[in-house]
């Protein structure tokens, strides 16, 4: 087995390392879409490295399809923006909105065990925001859809799949329509709105202790409480 150089070794782990803070910044919004990135020379001293590294990493974002070129203008930001494909119909009626519980329950699970694994401290700030609005809300006996809506999101986006992130967004009137009726639920029974604050914060410490299997068991057993405690559960 032929081993590579140790410099080439080296520029490859730079590559690396500048790819994925381009891409994080990138899916993160911190470039908006067609915007053009800065050149390679700004990019070489702002991630301390040579020109040829940057040149590998911008490659590799093109593999990728987050950017594109044009010739003698640089390399921009492809709009990945789904929201049109993905528009879902209005919510009529009580079978759909069963069946956004059952879509939720194939795709939250996993965004939950993919955010473990893949968390910042900006989207884990972002998911603590959340909850602490939460937690004012139950203080109060009260419950906050907004808040309980940004906390399902804040998990999609800290996967940093953009798939998981567009769906929610996509789904947010239908979701909202559920949390509405499961916060009037909640109201009605004795401390539930203690007990499902206790699961979106276990959640979280799942998610910020990298704890991906143990994330994904409760995002499911979390979503499936909150559909039995609006339909019967079936047989």
């Amino acid at each position: 087995m032929s081993v590579m150089p140790d410099g080439l070794n080296v520029r490859r782990s730079l590559a690396d390392a500048v790819f994925d803070r381009m891409q994080r910044a990138i899916k993160s919004g911190a470039y908006g879409p067609n915007e053009r990135l800065p050149t390679e020379h700004a990019l070489a001293a702002e991630f301390q490295v040579s020109r040829p590294v940057v040149r590998d990493a911008l490659q590799r974002l093109r593999d990728q399809g987050l950017i594109y070129s044009r010739r003698g203008s640089g390399s921009f930001v492809r709009n990945h923006g789904l929201k049109e494909p993905l528009g879902f119909g209005q919510l009529e009626n009580i079978s759909d909105l069963q069946y956004c519980y059952e879509f939720r329950l194939t795709i939250e699970p996993e965004a939950a065990a993919m955010a473990a694994m893949r968390r910042d401290e900006q989207t884990l700030q972002e998911l603590k925001a959340a909850l602490d609005l939460l937690r004012d809300a139950t203080n109060r006996n009260a419950h906050r859809e907004d808040a309980d809506f940004m906390f399902h999101l804040g998990i999609a986006k800290a996967s940093f799949n953009p798939y998981f992130s567009t769906a929610m967004d996509a789904l947010k009137d239908h979701i909202a329509v559920g949390m509405r009726f499961h916060g009037i639920s909640l109201r009605n029974t004795s401390d539930g709105l203690r007990h499902v604050f206790i699961e979106h914060n276990a959640i979280f410490e799942a998610v910020r202790n990298g704890e991906a299997d143990t994330a994904r068991r409760l995002m499911k057993e979390h979503l499936t409480g909150s559909r039995d405690r609006l339909f019967e559960p079936r047989r």
